[in-house]
């Protein structure tokens, strides 16, 4: 990723690096690190002890959540992937990176892709998580996403070759895509996404498209207010509140506490002013309601977060989502971080990754100093559904989030660069390939070693039913 050099804008260059340069230069890098060596993985580090590392990652989380978060990494192995970001991110220091940096989504598995709304209403494809954002290797992202398709075609109990080529599709795809982004003009990059009728057109099978086309119309009639809130909120003194349903949604003791509700207030005021002005004047139509606390995910489970009701009216609300923000999994194997409020980090790399992002998107801090960043809880969001997919419909998925990370890597990267180190053959599609083959490997291996924890009683977990 390029440093960023305030000092610099509208001085006059005095020479241009082209296209072709620049590509050369991404192919000398080769020399020091070739691309063969993207395939290797060992565990054979000393001290490494993958339940320890995640344990480490629970500092500061609310430890009575702790068991859910196990619960649902017990699952399967890739369940248990989707909660180790921590994990992977100790891993890939020790494995090979051209040195090319950009920035990069941190927890980039294939549930971290999905379809929603912008704020012109239109449906787009793209990145929809990122707690872990931070400038690091592309590599890094790439090798993820990969994994992440392996261990997705294993549990749908697909044969190895199929696992293997959905991994391969995913960088060629990347490789392609950064290829015709290096020969576009830079503003053209910036507004460069995937729209939903783009995808659908995309996809070769008929019957796929048709599913994912209906897919598509029914849940984009599930708004937030005709089918999210009622399902959430109740009535309570004349009032609309969120339902408790504890331990996934609940309100917590000092909400009763007139000092709590001060905070609150303050923290609210203090997001409010993250936004732009005219979202400010939107924002205002609104009054804030009720608040709970409400767990997500899988990595994120521990962490606080929490949901806000606000109303500009009756049958006229807006849920917003109040997520913990704390250091990326990246940070300490790459670089110190250029914000010091994480909240404000997650929102300006999502803000740089995404072709368009949540007009509601800010960051406050919180009660005791910890990190939030806001944004709307739905809004037409749609996630992929590996479970019912065919290797087919694997591969069409697969090329699809290859085009949409290297959209997201472009904004911040140097495409050619990347596009000269990469090359137009297959030698990184099958590097990589064959790294996502091992590291899955590695994630079953990891994954058992859970259930040991577990069974011995060196960690709790709590099962949902």
């Amino acid at each position: 990723m390029r440093k960023q050099n305030p000092k610099a804008a509208g001085v006059i260059a005095d020479k241009l690096i082209s296209v072709a340069e620049r590509k050369s230069k991404g192919k000398l890098l080769r020399e020091k690190v070739p691309r063969k060596d993207h395939r290797l993985w060992s565990a054979a580090r000393k001290g490494r002890d993958p339940i320890a590392i995640i344990q480490q990652s629970n500092a500061g989380r609310v430890t009575e959540l702790l068991p859910i978060r196990y619960g649902r990494m017990l699952k399967s192995p890739f369940t248990f992937f989707r909660g180790s970001a921590s994990l992977m991110a100790y891993d890939l220091q020790s494995t090979a990176a051209s040195g090319i940096s950009v920035q990069a989504c941190g927890d980039c598995h294939l549930l971290n892709f999905g379809v929603f709304a912008t704020p012109e209403r239109n449906l787009i494809l793209d990145i929809n998580d990122f707690d872990e954002t931070h400038p690091a290797p592309w590599e890094w992202d790439l090798k993820r996403l990969a994994t992440s398709f392996v261990l997705a075609c294993r549990g749908n109990g697909f044969k190895p070759a199929v696992a293997k080529q959905a991994a391969e599709t995913v960088v060629r795809s990347y490789r392609e895509a950064m290829h015709d982004i290096s020969q576009m003009k830079t503003l053209d990059v910036w507004y460069l996404k995937m729209d939903i009728s783009t995808y659908l057109a995309g996809i070769k099978d008929k019957q796929f498209r048709k599913d994912a086309d209906a897919y598509v119309a029914k849940q984009t009639q599930k708004s937030a207010v005709d089918h999210y809130v009622p399902k959430l909120t109740t009535q309570k003194d004349g009032r609309p509140v969120f339902k408790d349903a504890p331990p996934l949604i609940y309100h917590t003791p000092e909400q009763c506490d007139k000092e709590f509700l001060s905070t609150i207030k303050t923290v609210f005021l203090a997001f409010r002013e993250t936004l732009s002005e005219d979202r400010r004047v939107l924002l205002d139509r609104y009054a804030l309601m009720d608040v709970a606390m409400k767990i997500v995910g899988i990595g994120s489970v521990g962490t606080r977060c929490g949901i806000m009701l606000l109303l500009a009216g009756e049958n006229d609300p807006l849920v917003l989502q109040v997520k913990e923000a704390r250091p990326s999994v990246l940070e300490p194997y790459t670089q110190k971080s250029a914000y010091k409020h994480n909240g404000h980090r997650v929102v300006a790399g999502q803000r740089l990754m995404q072709s368009q992002s949540d007009i509601f998107l800010g960051w406050a801090v919180g009660l005791h100093g910890h990190h939030f960043y806001v944004r709307q809880l739905r809004d037409m969001k749609m996630s992929p559904v590996p479970e019912i997919w065919t290797p087919e419909r694997a591969m069409e998925v697969a090329r699809s989030f290859g085009w949409v990370l290297a959209r997201a890597h472009a904004r911040s990267g140097d495409s050619a660069i990347i596009v000269g180190y990469m090359g137009t053959g297959t030698a990184m599609d099958e590097a990589i390939g064959q790294f996502a083959i091992a590291y899955a490997d590695q994630t079953e291996q990891d994954h058992r070693e859970l259930l040991k924890a577990v069974k011995s009683g060196r960690l709790e977990a709590y099962i949902e039913r």
